[in-house]
């Protein structure tokens, strides 16, 4: 390891990267671990980290015998201690030997002072190594006024005790040493001895070494072994081998303590060299060597060169033990301390080592550079508040304000009666000026030195540099704090006559008194932010401090505490935050995926110092600082350890303590609080609450505020886990014992999240709902951290056991996959942030805010959701048409209801398949725990309820159609028996005159047997001639519109009296008039208010209505069936259905309204039905379809009598007659499909793969266009708008396009190929005569084509030709037939292909896109949340309302405000829905609980502030009102503006 390390140090992170082996703390397995246990050891504070033995497997039970036996193990692995710790110490960094020397000292381990080169006898003076180490003691003459001291060990000025050894001895010095410096209740092992585990090791590399410890007074003269602080020196190893080290200890020392057991003539030569310095030396040893001659002559020879007598010599009488000895030694150095008044502190003493030819560890020149730089700095602070004024300029009272009136944009509090525009535009225009004001500041010359610093200096350099800012700030800050204390002091010495506002004032001095390197830092951010505002608003060309990000992520990098909310204020420097984690990620490679434990708490219950333990961070701790906020560390997770992890970092994020008292009586102290909880907790993946059980009732209110925290994140689909620490538990007992009280605990949480969640208006929920809780597993207690009373106190092992023991579950139950979800990527961690803390901001957590990373995961659920809906309408859709084709080609006899039912069943059944495989998809999703899917949990159910409200529309949708095919079918029964009865008739006929001319033995001409034909032909149309009735379908309808308005009223029924004819009311038109609907008695505003929203409402619901019925009918039209009854009927459903909904209850739409807009509809429809009717008789009339027969049994008649080869003809005849059609209807029944699925995985699929999607496609074409007319049917008709836009993109990919054609000529080919194998199938050649083959061939296709019976039934007459031949000929003429067929379609326009095929693309892409239908109560934006069946409504983006024919009054200005900066206003709303009575917009949930309304975060309304200024007057020509007036913040809205804020808001990046 020394030899490895020499030149590759070890460094602080090689040491607390988390690896595999922190699961366990366990005693090293070899002999070559030893060092690195002692270093994890160390850095956990565990105080058995001297113990340097190689782990001992377990023993067999000892024998009898053995008990007797000798229990030295000569083989054990084990090295000493002291040769560890000097090992450790050459293999690490300056910063490393740092973190070593205060662990060492918070264990109370005595430290090094001059630690032997591993290669020659000189030695390091261990200056830079001890100054971390801060003390604080209580001197004597401060105990009555309970004060105390601080300062770093470095500082302390001290006399110093040394205690050396010459020769060998049998006295442990050590253990004398640790004697001397306990007392009796306290036991600190400072220094190894002999007799200690592993003690007893022969040293090999740290004779030389000295070590030191202290002692400091508690103040208590009963208790304090000495009244001040003192130093006491340890030299391992005989002073006569390490002389240098002897001589340096004697100069700095007040007494020096020689240990020896006999003196010789050498040694008294060498003594008596010390006589040089007024150095005390006292002698200890056995009284036996007193007594030996030699040893007692050369000691006396000594007295007058050490300048000392008998009373220097210390001896330990024969069987004493060891207590009068210390006593002794005790008495003495008492003595010493009022005698002698030298003292020293350790850096006065580092320039004496440099005069024996120490190295001092401080002397490298990147520390002194450093320190050079940083005392540059620190030398101008005179008074701290006036200097951070005058320096740290950009974190004053500029920033305060920029904060507050961040928070006032965002809550709109003091709004008044001023308009939210005008007042919003205000408050916008204030933060340009105070952020102008910002960048107008000089860089003062301070600041100028540390960015020089930060930027030129090497990365060791800038982290000497920053250590030295903290080494001579620190003391700066104690003393401002110190004074201001002892004025508090002074102020409050009663509470009784506490005057609040002084105090208030006392406590913010307190706060602005203290200056570390945080601040400077964070002047950093400040001055990066502001660059950022100049160069966006090109104040500035080019960047100074470009790279200040790329530094502060080096720093962050090595584990030092980055700022994430600067507590002072209560804001986040977001700016820099996103900069630093974005160039932290750049470094990363992009790929650093990060676990975020947090820690939150009341002040003072150890949060920080739990953390340090845990992971041997630096969080300040204790020292009288109170920065407020929260800090962010890094801890690197080593690279075999990281898949088993499943992430590169743990992100700890310590808290500053909650409820302090210092900051009670600052006006946002609570606020505050509530704010770093919710945001602390929802960046959170294990947030740790640690509790004091001394403060178990102050809490009880943090948990009120982390619960609500925890609330907030369910909505999102965040839910960390929680642990409750319970600290300063020293029982044993305690996690049993206190089951009962785990249990109330729980009651309370339970309570409290009961409570929390009506405050937030959400069901009822329990804790374990909001987070991930065991009761058993995340409750920790943890015993005290000190064992005794400090300063003298040492690390108590219970409690660096149980923080370990935390460690370690922590990092297994990362490893178990046992968090909700993934570690996330530093780019959704910085969404996070930027998403919490704006809904922090904005305060009302009523609203369920949906951030970019939320979005993204939601869009891509949608989706796969719509892909998985497109393949289960496929399967019914083919599944349907397989069910209609059979039901087409069952035998009228065999159309029984057993047949009937069981083919519906079969369907039933496909559709229940398709929806548990979708639930199941749905389920996987879910559990993938990929693409940030835990954060849509909040969404499960309404994905769920969409799967079956899909499978029951689609079922409805299946069953009906089915039932229209049976109605159809059994319908056609009478016309086709009556058509079958006429054309046996015929061929009867025909049969007869083949007869009659084939006896005449005639050779009839071609026209002689036309005519012979004709004469037959008529004869028999006279006899069968029996047409279809024509229906008044005018008459039906009317009469069934009667019906429907019969109980209206007289005067509906008078109107209907004299109505004759629907068509008279035909139009594209809805004149509205006011006599469509009724106010009620409210105030005049109101009603003025309430009359404009009705008149538009109504106006919008017959046009809805128009559209919808006009659907209907084009639809039941394209069927090409007869007319039924049941249309008219379903078609005043609809409008029925429409007026009792709860959208067009509320415009209170009279009976003249029905009257009118169902005769509307229904006049749209009668001559559309009348046709529809009138086509059917004509295409299926009994005696029409035989004369559409007649030329071909012509040609059969005459080919039969001249006895030609029938073979041919036939064939042609049943391709061109029989396959064509049925090959048509089968194509068109599937184009439709295939459509559809080459457009959704074609270049379109992205835009219609979800609804947010498409809309942003919409809104970019639409700005890019600028297009006022589609803007208004946008906005007003959304529906038809969709409909005409889904057309345009459907004629734009396919008119023109060999697209469809390919599509077209897949189908034929398939189906056709599916025909030929049908011909060449031996069942079919097999057959006796051509009627049985062709009843064959249909029965084999019967699921995919349906072939007219009439056309076989013709085929089949007088037809005796070979079956093989007859088959073969069919397969040539069905290649004809193909081509024909092909060159058909391609004269097609797109228009007319598109208007024969059974699933219209358009109508399924609108199911894709359109949604629920619902639109925002304000602004009528359209909702965009997935499937059709949902819980909640949202839109990525609202809209001025002004857009939506929105003013105060008909005819009135048109409104500019929007309904997402409404909802977080104190502004009210009236409208019909809440019965003309004023509603707080902040409440607007109590009238609609299933809209969710985003506040306004990042003006999203750009893009359409951009289209209302650019329109402006021809939106109020358009709506006949007044045009709109904007406030000064629109107008500078930009096309470029506008296009940012849209994809901001639908979360797409493009370039």
């Amino acid at each position: 390891m020394l030899s490895y390390h020499k030149t590759s140090k070890l460094t602080v992170r090689d040491i607390l990267d988390i690896g595999s082996d922190h699961l366990n703390m366990t005693d090293a397995p070899t002999i070559a671990d030893i060092p690195m246990t002692f270093l994890k050891k160390l850095m956990a504070l565990n105080s058995t980290a001297r113990n340097t033995q190689v782990m001992q497997n377990d023993f067999d039970d000892p024998q009898e015998d053995d008990l007797y036996t000798d229990c030295e193990c000569e083989d054990l692995e084990v090295l000493n201690p002291s040769d560890v710790l000097c090992l450790v110490l050459h293999c690490s960094d300056s910063f490393l030997q740092q973190e070593i020397i205060t662990k060492m000292s918070m264990c109370q381990f005595a430290v090094p002072l001059l630690l032997p080169d591993s290669a020659g006898p000189s030695c390091t003076f261990m200056l830079w190594a001890m100054r971390d180490i801060v003390k604080k003691w209580r001197p004597q003459a401060l105990a009555d006024s309970k004060g105390f001291e601080e300062n770093r060990l470095v500082n302390i000025s001290m006399p110093i005790f040394s205690f050396v050894r010459i020769g060998s001895q049998k006295m442990s010095k050590s253990k004398i040493l640790n004697e001397i410096l306990n007392t009796t209740h306290q036991h600190n092992t400072f220094f190894v001895y002999r007799e200690m585990e592993c003690g007893n090791i022969d040293r090999e590399i740290s004779d030389g070494l000295v070590e030191l410890a202290w002692y400091f007074p508690t103040g208590s003269k009963s208790s304090d072994i000495f009244s001040e602080p003192i130093t006491v020196s340890n030299l391992r190893g005989d002073l006569q081998t390490n002389w240098a080290q002897f001589s340096f200890l004697a100069q700095i020392s007040i007494a020096v303590f020689i240990f020896t057991e006999s003196l010789d003539e050498e040694q008294f030569k060498l003594l008596s060299r010390c006589n040089n310095n007024d150095t005390k030396y006292y002698f200890i040893m056995h009284a036996a060597t007193w007594e030996d001659e030699d040893s007692q002559k050369f000691l006396k020879m000594l007295f007058p060169v050490l300048k000392i007598d008998h009373k220097n010599i210390i001896r330990k009488a024969s069987g004493a033990n060891d207590a009068r000895l210390v006593s002794k030694i005790k008495q003495i150095m008492t003595t010493c301390l009022k005698k002698f008044p030298h003292r020293e502190n350790l850096e006065g003493i580092s320039e004496i080592a440099c005069e024996f030819g120490f190295k001092v560890d401080e002397s490298s020149e990147e520390c002194a550079t450093a320190k050079e730089a940083a005392m540059k700095i620190t030398d101008e602070i005179k008074e701290v508040m006036e200097y951070k004024k005058e320096t740290l300029r950009l974190q004053g009272d500029l920033w305060k304000q920029l904060t507050v009136l961040e928070k006032e944009l965002c809550r709109m509090r003091k709004q008044g009666l001023e308009s939210l525009d005008n007042y919003k535009s205000r408050l916008i225009k204030e933060r340009h000026e105070l952020l102008k004001k910002q960048s107008e500041h000089n860089l003062a010359e301070g600041m100028m030195t540390f960015i020089l610093a930060l930027t030129t200096l090497s990365q060791t350099g800038r982290w000497y540099f920053i250590k030295w800012m903290k080494y001579k700030l620190d003391p700066i800050s104690r003393k401002n704090l110190c004074d201001l204390r002892s004025k508090y002091e002074e102020f409050c010495p009663s509470s009784w006559s506490v005057n609040h506002e002084e105090l208030r004032q006392l406590d913010q001095k307190l706060c602005d008194s203290t200056l570390g390197t945080e601040h400077f830092l964070r002047e950093l951010g400040q001055l990066y932010g502001t660059e950022f505002f100049m160069l966006k608003n090109k104040k500035i060309n080019q960047r100074k401090f470009s790279n200040l990000p790329e530094i502060a992520a080096d720093l962050f990098l090595d584990g030092f505490p980055l700022e994430l909310i600067d507590g002072d204020v209560s804001n986040i420097p977001l700016q820099w935050i996103t900069d630093v984690l974005i160039e932290l990620d750049k470094k990363m490679g992009g790929q650093c995926r990060i676990s975020v434990i947090t820690v939150l708490g009341v002040q003072s219950t150890g949060k920080s110092t739990l953390l340090n333990t845990m992971f041997g961070l630096q969080f300040p701790v204790a020292s009288g600082r109170c920065t407020r906020g929260a800090f962010m560390t890094l801890i690197k997770v080593k690279e075999n350890f990281q898949e088993e992890l499943d992430c590169d970092f743990v992100l700890v994020i310590d808290t500053e303590g909650l409820k302090a008292p210092e900051l009670a009586s600052l006006e946002d102290s609570y606020e505050h609080d509530n704010e770093l909880a919710t945001l602390v907790v929802g960046l959170s993946d294990i947030a740790i609450v640690n509790m004091s059980m001394e403060n178990t009732a102050e809490m009880k209110d943090i948990l009120q505020i982390v619960v609500h925290a925890f609330l907030r994140m369910k909505d999102v689909g965040k839910k960390p886990t929680c642990l409750f620490v319970h600290q300063n538990v020293s029982d044993v007992s305690a996690h049993t014992l206190n089951s009962r009280d785990r249990n109330r605990f729980l009651e309370q949480l339970n309570e409290i999240t009961e409570l929390a969640a009506k405050m937030e208006k959400k069901s009822k929920v329990k804790f374990s709902d909001l987070m991930v809780y065991d009761l058993k597993e995340h409750n920790w207690y943890i015993p005290g951290l000190w064992q005794g009373t400090p300063p003298m106190a040492t690390i108590s092992s219970g409690y660096s056991e149980t923080v370990n023991s935390l460690k370690a579950y922590l990092l297994k139950y990362i490893k178990e996959n046992k968090l909700e979800h993934k570690a996330q990527h530093i780019c959704e961690f910085l969404e996070w942030i930027k998403t919490l803390w704006s809904a922090v901001k904005h305060e009302n957590f009523i609203f369920n805010f949906r951030n970019s990373l939320v979005a993204a995961a939601y869009n891509k659920l949608c989706i796969r959701y719509s892909q998985w809906d497109w393949c289960f309408r496929k399967q019914v859709h083919d599944s349907l048409l397989t069910a209609e084709t059979t039901i087409k080609n069952i035998p009228l006899e065999n159309m029984n209801d057993n047949t009937c039912n069981t083919i519906t069943n079969d369907l039933e059944n496909i559709v229940q398949e398709g929806e548990n495989a979708m639930q199941k998809m749905l389920q996987s999703y879910y559990e993938s725990k990929t693409e940030n899917v835990h954060l849509l949990e909040g969404y499960r159910e309404s994905f769920q309820l969409n799967v079956k409200y899909l499978s029951q529309e689609l079922k409805y949708y299946a069953i009906n159609k089915l039932k229209d095919a049976i109605r159809i079918r059994k319908g056609k029964y009478e016309i086709q028996n009556i058509q079958r009865t006429y054309q046996k008739h015929f061929e009867e006929k025909v049969t007869s005159l083949l007869e009659k001319c084939r006896k005449e033995k005639n050779h009839l001409k071609d026209e002689n047997l036309k005519e012979e034909f004709e004469v037959m032909w008529n004869a028999s149309s006279e006899l069968s001639r029996d047409k279809m009735m024509k229906r008044n379908v005018n008459q039906e309808m009317l009469q069934q519109l009667k019906q429907n308005m019969d109980i209206k009223g007289g005067f509906i029924n008078e109107k209907l009296l004299s109505i004759t004819s629907l068509a008279d009311f035909k139009g594209n038109d809805f004149n509205m008039n006011e006599k469509h609907f009724e106010i009620w008695d409210v105030g005049q505003d109101s009603k003025e208010r309430l009359r404009h929203e009705c008149y538009h409402g109504v106006q919008d619901l017959a046009s809805s209505l128009m559209q919808r019925c006009g659907d209907y009918v084009k639809e039941k039209i394209s069927k090409r069936e007869d007319y039924d009854k049941t249309y008219t009927w379903e078609l005043l459903n609809i409008i029925n259905g429409s007026l009792s909904d709860k959208e067009a209850a509320k415009f209170h739409t009279t009976s003249v309204f029905e009257l009118d807009i169902k005769l509307k509809i229904l006049g749209n429809s009668v001559q559309s039905f009348q046709m529809m009717h009138d086509q059917f008789i004509q295409e299926n009339d009994p005696f029409l379809c035989l004369q559409r027969l007649k030329p071909h049994y012509f040609l059969i008649f005459k080919n039969i009598f001249q006895q030609k080869d029938e073979s041919q003809h036939r064939a042609k005849e049943f391709c061109d007659l029989g396959l064509k059609p049925a090959i048509n209807d089968y194509i068109y029944q599937h184009l439709g499909k295939e459509v559809i699925n080459h457009f959704l995985n074609g270049d379109s699929a992205k835009i219609y793969g979800s609804r947010s999607f498409f809309q942003y496609s919409v809104l970019k074409k639409l700005l890019l266009k600028k297009d006022f007319t589609k803007y208004v049917k946008y906005i007003n008709s959304y529906e038809e708008f969709v409909k005409t836009w889904i057309n345009e993109d459907l004629q734009v990919q396919y008119d023109g396009s060999k697209d469809l054609e390919d599509l077209h000529l897949n189908i034929l080919s398939s189906i056709t190929e599916k025909i030929r194998l049908a011909l060449k199938n031996p069942r079919s050649l097999q057959s006796e005569n051509v009627e049985s083959f062709l009843k064959t061939i249909c029965r084999i296709l019967k699921k995919d084509l349906v072939i007219p019976q009439s056309v076989t039934r013709m085929i089949v007459f007088h037809n005796k030709t070979d079956i093989s031949q007859f088959s073969r000929d069919i397969d040539i003429f069905l290649a004809e037939t193909k081509e024909q067929i092909e060159e058909e379609f391609r004269s097609l326009s797109f228009d007319a292909i598109i208007s024969k095929v059974e699933l219209k693309p358009q109508k399924e892409l609108l199911k894709k896109v359109f949604g629920c239908g619902r639109k925002c109560p304000f602004c009528k934006v359209p909702c965009e949340a997935g499937g059709a069946e949902h819980k909640e409504h949202f839109a990525s983006i609202h809209r001025p309302k002004g857009l939506a024919k929105c003013s105060w009054k008909i005819g009135g200005r048109l409104i500019t405000s929007t309904c997402s900066l409404d909802v977080n206003s104190e502004r009210f709303f009236v409208n019909t829905d809440t019965d003309g009575k004023q509603q707080p917009y902040k409440e607007y949930r109590t009238i609609y609980p299933d809209w969710s309304i985003q506040p306004d975060v990042n003006d999203s309304c750009h893009y359409w502030k951009y289209v209302f200024l650019e329109f402006n007057r021809k939106f109020a020509d358009a709506y006949t009102a007044e045009a709109a007036q904007f406030s000064e913040d629109w107008k500078g809205v930009t096309e470029k503006d506008a296009l940012r804020s849209l994809q901001q808001q639908f979360n797409v990046n493009e370039e």
